[in-house]
């Protein structure tokens, strides 16, 4: 049980109001809601209850986080929410981090908003795999079984008394994602209750008393669902200063590279209603509560007793309630100090039920049942007299560096201020590292009390096993096309991240109640993780080969984390026959953090229409290195590390491209196609605003706008008469997949894409090319349907809805029961010049070395030269 209390939400945030477990803080700083008087306040109502509701969504930003805040700041539910997954194939408007990278952009996003919200989080281990349209295609990627098990784990985790979601299950949900979602949360409901039901998971069974679903919303009402339910979301709240649907869409906003922020939410009444579609207790069809009918009270957890003598359970849970009684009574938001005495009584109350209990003569069952809320009490407890003394708890290494590497020595420096005027005991400051399978050297000291404002110091001296592991995700998969994660260390499924590697405790008393406050150590502003003293990659790490052609250039970075001078040697494996040049490297780096690019001649021999993988080792003081990794993230968001082998799979491909071609690339909101351009042997400059302002575009003869361009770059609207000058003169323009914001005829002629544009998200559907003849088709590659085979991911999102018929569509393609859709390539000549609007997902498939993808893209960008078109009008 002690295992569980560190790592049972081992990357929430601790010693605020939604504590659930003893956990040390992640976050630098906690939000205002969740300190001082608010914080104690809002510790004070879940005290008083045992209301508990657990939402289920599909993707991060899909919460209802106004309902949350409601419940858990307005109401004290225990509230969790259950994330299906972490949006790895959503868009990004803020960074280049794609698929798995974005999935933990995305998830640390999420933590942030729920630091608004006030709830625990929980992921399952299905992967965004694209947008898909209905339930039956999430169910096929996910398998039922995989789905459904992660949801009743979590809710025979949560055990909540109330289970909701924000979708229905069904079509007004749009996203087939959302569908399965809402399935679930219904699903689930029962089988986590069915003992028959996944009993390996090891778990009891759990009966939610109720389920509820958001009640379709922004045009999708459906007439057969009926409002049981207004949460009143516009509530006002004094001590938070603004309601909770304010409150929460500051959480929304954190939620950044879906959102790019959100416009703030002006005050007045707002309410999100629910419909309820299960309940095993009598329930009227209009409700004023999720848990209307439901005793929500301190003493019904002594129901949970269902055998032997609970009359200990029923006279603690009453001595409780009183005690929180009587601290809400005292409660003054100038001294919350003055609600201390009552949680320690409390507390020390908690504590010796969970004695009692253990040694009681109730069975197993009934013991774990009344075990799981009355550690969350206790939790709570520990929180609530954390913020009532003010306790504060820093820690950080001693040295300016962001990772520890296996081997390494480092002092940690712990400070904790009671910022009360209680007189609090601390009775010892300790430094722990939960999580970690490897023993860490650590030499502590010992300390005395601290009164009001007074700050007591401590350092330790810790040193890291040589075998320890890095810090890194719990979970990976080994390919794109595998829509579900393999779990790496099974003890923290379900949970956002694995605990970071060092955690600062400090254990105090108050009138004789022992309590901890804590906090992740910290290197910088973030939490300190683990690094390989080296780490080896390859970028790009897929490409293509055009057949016939000579040796080419591969660039391995080699970055350190060795605190000091570090020097190595680098080689390459590859291919049977292939050559390396040279065969070893030298590197040799002068400090912590710096980067060495090595370049290597590869020539290849017999290339054929194969893959073919070289990998690169790094070899440094007896060790050798595979692997390197990813910081994901952007400014002002945590960053997390996503290793990746040091590999680079390359395809022989029959791809030609016209010889010296000039590209210019307009970036949007990031993707990494100029890059694997190169592959094709172009050179592809990229275009600052000034260049769109006043730059010479006629020396390029072709210009691509990038994903999402006319979302990011402002100067593209105010000067899209250059573009189509640019084209009449005899340049070709290719618009890659663009939002809503492009919808503002920028092309040379009208065209519609709507609010709701058209997406095709098989990536395998059937490619119709329907002009063969056209010379985009035929040179320099001749160009069929197998082309669009191996592609991943989709086939394209944003296809536009109407065009002026001087657009000529070249391409069909559509998802089962989708119309036919032409309007994801459009070609029309201009001018001298041609322009292009293309939303198939290109930038998806150069990236992970699609072959078809180069052939046609290189007849793309060859049109300036293509010798069977002329540009020109008739």
């Amino acid at each position: 049980m002690r295992l569980f209390l560190f790592l049972a939400a081992a990357a929430a945030f601790a010693q605020s109001p939604f504590d659930t477990s003893i956990q040390p803080a992640a976050a630098s700083r906690e939000i205002p809601a969740n300190r001082g008087a608010a914080a104690v306040w809002q510790s004070l109502e879940k005290l008083h209850t045992r209301a508990s509701l657990l939402m289920i969504t599909a993707h991060p930003d899909d919460e209802d986080g106004a309902t949350l805040a409601y419940e858990s700041r307005g109401q004290g539910t225990r509230v969790s929410l259950l994330t299906l997954n972490r949006g790895e194939g959503g868009a990004n408007v803020m960074s280049a981090d794609f698929f798995d990278a974005l999935g933990l952009v995305r998830t640390m996003e999420l933590l942030a908003a729920d630091r608004y919200y006030g709830v625990d989080q929980y992921f399952t281990r299905v992967v965004d795999y694209g947008f898909s349209k209905t339930k039956a295609e999430s169910i096929e990627h996910w398998t039922y079984d995989r789905v459904l098990s992660d949801v009743v784990r979590a809710v025979r985790t949560v055990r909540p008394l109330v289970i909701t979601s924000v979708f229905v299950g069904g079509p007004s949900d749009g996203h087939g994602n959302h569908q399965t979602a809402g399935a679930m949360a219904q699903e689930a409901f029962a089988a986590a209750a069915d003992p028959n039901r996944f009993p390996e998971q090891g778990l009891p069974p759990w009966q939610a008393l109720k389920q509820y679903a958001r009640t379709p919303w922004f045009g999708r009402n459906t007439t057969s669902i009926t409002t049981t339910l207004s949460v009143p979301v516009g509530t006002y709240d004094p001590l938070l200063g603004e309601s909770y649907a304010q409150l929460a869409r500051e959480g929304l906003a954190m939620q950044k590279s879906q959102n790019d922020g959100t416009v703030p939410l002006r005050a007045g009444p707002l309410n999100n209603t629910y419909h309820r579609f299960h309940s095993v207790v009598p329930a009227k069809d209009q409700e004023q509560s999720f848990f209307d009918g439901v005793d929500i009270s301190l003493a019904s957890i002594a129901s949970l007793a269902t055998d032997g003598d609970n009359r200990f359970l029923t006279e603690g849970l009453a001595a409780i309630n009183q005690n929180v009684k009587d601290a809400m009574a005292s409660f003054d938001a100038r001294h919350p100090e003055h609600v201390a005495p009552s949680l320690a009584s409390g507390m020390k109350t908690v504590v010796r039920l969970l004695f009692q209990l253990e040694h009681s003569n109730l069975s197993d069952r009934s013991k774990y049942d009344v075990r799981h809320e009355l550690e969350i009490k206790r939790a709570q407890f520990n929180a609530a007299l954390v913020e009532a003394l003010g306790v504060s708890v820093e820690a950080s290494v001693t040295g300016k560096f962001e990772t520890v590497i296996p081997g390494q020595t480092f002092d940690t420096a712990v400070r904790v201020v009671n910022q009360s005027g209680a007189d609090v005991t601390l009775d010892r400051v300790f430094v722990e590292t939960p999580g970690q399978q490897h023993t860490w050297k650590i030499q502590p000291e010992s300390h005395t009390g601290v009164k009001f404002n007074e700050a007591n110091g401590a350092a330790f001296r810790v040193t890291v096993p040589p075998e320890a592991l890095s810090t890194r995700p719990y979970f990976s998969r080994p390919d794109l096309e595998q829509s579900y994660y393999n779990i790496l260390d099974r003890r923290f499924l379900l949970e956002p991240l694995a605990p970071y590697p060092l955690a600062a405790w400090a254990q105090l008393s108050f009138d004789g109640a022992t309590f901890r406050a804590g906090r992740d150590v910290r290197a910088g502003i973030h939490p300190l993780v683990v690094a390989p003293a080296i780490a080896v990659s390859i970028e790009p790490r897929r490409g293509i080969t055009p057949l016939g052609s000579g040796p080419f250039e591969l660039t391995v970075l080699v970055h350190s984390n060795v605190k000091g001078p570090a020097q190595g040697k680098v080689r390459l494996t590859v291919p049977s026959g292939w050559h390396a040049d040279p065969a070893i490297a030298d590197f040799d780096t002068a400090a912590d953090g710096q980067d060495q690019t090595i370049r290597f001649q590869i020539t290849p021999s017999h290339l054929v229409a194969q893959p073919y993988t070289l990998t690169a080792v790094a070899e440094y003081e007896g060790r050798e290195y595979r692997e390197g990794y990813q910081v994901t993230g952007y400014a002002g968001l945590r960053p997390y590390y996503l290793y990746k082998p040091a590999t680079y799979t390359t395809t022989g491909v029959d791809v030609k491209v016209a010889p010296g071609l000039q590209v210019g690339y307009i970036m949007g909101t990031g993707d990494d196609v100029p890059a694997a351009l190169e592959h094709l042997g172009l050179k592809v400059q990229l275009l600052a605003p000034a260049d769109m302002v006043s730059g010479d575009l006629s020396k390029f003869d072709a210009l691509i706008l990038g994903i999402r361009t006319y979302a990011a770059r402002p100067e593209l609207a105010a000067h899209n008469a250059r573009l189509l000058e640019y084209v009449r003169n005899g340049g070709v323009v290719i618009v890659e997949y663009n939002t809503p914001e492009y919808d503002h005829n920028y092309g040379p002629f009208p065209y519609k894409m709507g609010a709701n544009p058209e997406e095709v998200t098989d990536e395998s559907s059937t490619v119709t090319i329907l002009n063969p003849r056209h010379p985009i088709w035929n040179w320099p590659n001749r160009i069929t349907t197998r082309d669009f085979e191996g592609w991943v991911e989709e086939r394209g999102s944003k296809w536009l809805a109407s065009w002026d018929s001087r657009y000529e569509p070249l391409l069909e393609t559509h998802d089962p029961g989708q119309p036919p859709q032409q309007g994801g390539f459009l070609c029309a000549k201009y001018g001298k010049g041609i322009y292009i609007y293309n939303a198939y997902a290109f930038y998806r498939q150069l990236p992970e070395g699609v072959p078809g993808a180069y052939r046609i893209f290189a007849n793309i960008l060859s049109l300036p030269r293509n010798p069977l078109s002329s540009k020109r009008n008739p």
